[in-house]
């Protein structure tokens, strides 16, 4: 049975910021900004290299006839996120450095622990390390104190790793207490090792725009020693994952990919003050056919005035500058 901490419970909100959202009012009046975000996956995966009971069944070429093998090692499925660290993530880096784009990279600690190469030169570049995890599964019935153990552990392999101690946090596989608990792990570690508290969370996926959330544990504090928790909306419809999921992007080319990109930039884009979130994998669109299609989007944007491609963590840093917590309010503001 999965515990429940009522303390850590982040209330559904149907109404958000209704009929007329208001701008992120981005630096240099960009109209919109863009999120590049790579998730680093590979070699964190399940596998029984890894002591896991078999080789990881989802998000890989294969789609939804992989499977997986009991027992012992299924290569096919080895070796297609092997494709992703050894040939995908420099193909993808390399279209960021065409552009001269940083992003923001979900890092696996695991995985990041297999190929360092990759995190020391994320670092050197400019690109953020944020944390998706100590490795790419599934801890739903962790209890409280595992559950706080899994991210500290995370946070700190990653740090020593890659040099970087990550600021902001996207698991999407958590307990339902981790969402609420994270500013609080964060402070616990600030006061242990000094470390930076929680800049932004991305465990959601129901907005365009940032917004802050109150936190339960809070609610009897004074309103001066409320801190809050920044959200940096993510999104799924926009997840080359797609291509391995149902109905997904219809097929395992890159074309109707490319299209559904520009369609969600023009919509964002015309509207204004709203950010885009484009999420890679270094195993699927670092395959040449779909890196193609998503070069072709790069140029599209990159023509257009306004754009502010950037880091989660610039976007936190900005907002955060903006629209400071004001408790009770989605927005924040002085």
């Amino acid at each position: 049975m999965v515990h429940i901490e009522e303390q850590f419970q982040l209330p559904r909100d149907f109404e958000g910021y209704g009929p007329n959202p208001p701008s992120a009012e981005w630096p240099n009046n960009a109209r919109i900004a863009i999120s590049f975000v790579l998730n680093y996956e590979e070699g964190g995966e399940r596998s029984i290299l890894e002591g896991d009971a078999h080789s990881e069944p989802y998000l890989w070429e294969k789609g939804s006839s992989g499977g997986h093998k009991d027992g012992a090692r299924y290569l096919n499925a080895e070796q297609d996120f092997e494709y992703g660290s050894r040939v995908g993530v420099w193909r993808l880096m390399r279209l960021f450095e065409e552009f001269g784009w940083r992003i923001t990279i979900y890092a696996v600690a695991r995985a990041m622990q297999l190929n360092p190469a990759f995190g020391t030169w994320c670092r050197e570049k400019g690109h953020e390390i944020a944390n998706h995890g100590l490795r790419w599964l599934d801890f739903w019935e962790l209890d409280l104190e595992a559950d706080k153990k899994y991210v500290k552990d995370s946070q700190n392999l990653l740090h020593q790793v890659t040099g970087e101690f990550p600021v902001g946090v996207y698991f999407g596989r958590s307990t339902p207490n981790t969402p609420g608990m994270l500013p609080l792990i964060f402070k616990e570690m600030n006061k242990e090792q000094g470390t930076p508290k929680l800049l932004y969370s991305s465990e959601c996926y129901n907005d365009d725009v940032p917004y802050w959330v109150d936190l339960p544990y809070e609610k009897d504090l004074p309103d001066e020693e409320k801190e809050g928790m920044l959200l940096i909306p993510y999104n799924y419809d926009c997840n080359d994952g797609k291509f391995h999921m149902a109905p997904g992007f219809t097929s395992s080319s890159g074309q109707l990919y490319e299209q559904y990109l520009k369609s969600t930039f023009d919509m964002l884009y015309r509207e204004g003050g709203k950010m885009m979130n484009i999420p890679l994998h270094s195993r699927i669109t670092g395959k040449a056919g779909r890196a193609e299609a998503l070069r072709n989007f790069m140029l599209y944007v990159s023509q257009k005035e306004g754009v502010w491609v950037t880091t989660r963590k610039d976007i936190a840093l900005h907002y955060r500058s903006k629209f400071p917590y004001k408790p009770g309010s989605r927005r924040g503001g002085e």
